[in-house]
Formats: C-alpha cells, sequence, structure tokens
C-alpha cells in the first residue's frame, strides 16, 4: 500500500511539472486546494492507465519497439498521457493535453521527472 501511496505521489509531482513547464498542458481550479485535489485525481488514473493498458499497448508495439530501439516507447508514453486526459475529460476533471507532440514532451518530461522522485522517495520495501 506504501508503495502504491509512493508512486501515485511521484505521478502527481511528475504531472505537475509537466503542467508547469508547458502551456498546452492545463489543469484548472477554483482554487489550489481542488487543482491539488485534480491532481491526485489525474495522477490515480494515470498510474491506472500505465498499470492495465501500457503493457498491452507495448506489447502489441513490440515489433516497432525493437525496430526503433525502444524509441517508439515516447510514442506509447504520449498514447497513454493523451488517454488520461481522454478520461480525465469523460470524468469531469479540468485536465487537457493539447495535441500528440505536446504528448510526447510532456510524457518525456513525466517519465524523467517520475523516475528522479521514485528515487528520492521511499518505497516501503
Amino acid at each position: 500500500m506504501k508503495n502504491f501511496l509512493v508512486k501515485t505521489v511521484a505521478n502527481a509531482g511528475a504531472l505537475a511539472v509537466a503542467v508547469w513547464l508547458l502551456d498546452k498542458i492545463t489543469l484548472t481550479g477554483d482554487s489550489t486546494g481542488k487543482e491539488i485535489g485534480t491532481l491526485f485525481l489525474v495522477a490515480l488514473i494515470f498510474g491506472v492507465v500505465n498499470f492495465l493498458v501500457k503493457p498491452v499497448v507495448k506489447l502489441l508495439s513490440l515489433p516497432l519497439l525493437i525496430l526503433t530501439l525502444g524509441l517508439f516507447t515516447l510514442v506509447v508514453n504520449a498514447l497513454m498521457l493523451l488517454l488520461t486526459s481522454w478520461l480525465a475529460d469523460q470524468l469531469d476533471l479540468s485536465f487537457h493535453v493539447e495535441g500528440f507532440w505536446t504528448a510526447v514532451l510532456g510524457g518525456l518530461i513525466i517519465s524523467v521527472v517520475s523516475w528522479a522522485l521514485n528515487v528520492i522517495l521511499p518505497d516501503g520495501d
């Protein structure tokens, strides 16, 4: 359970950095508290998408991953971020990613920041 919470906090922090750095990834709210709540809900959605959907997409795109020596992972990460944005919109959360290339750059930022936060934060083992 602690590992799940740490990963969710890391995802929320990484999403916050992406929102802060990229103008076309937006997170809005009436107050700071609502923005933080929305950020954690989006982080949960992002974690579920990465846990359930990403392995299937990676398996189906295995030939492209091998052909591009893993660079196609950037496209997979962008698709997961776009799916998270769509799901957030369906749940009336104020998180939006505008465009594929913004999602590629956002996915790259989120991957790097999430990795760094997972190194720093304790994992509960």
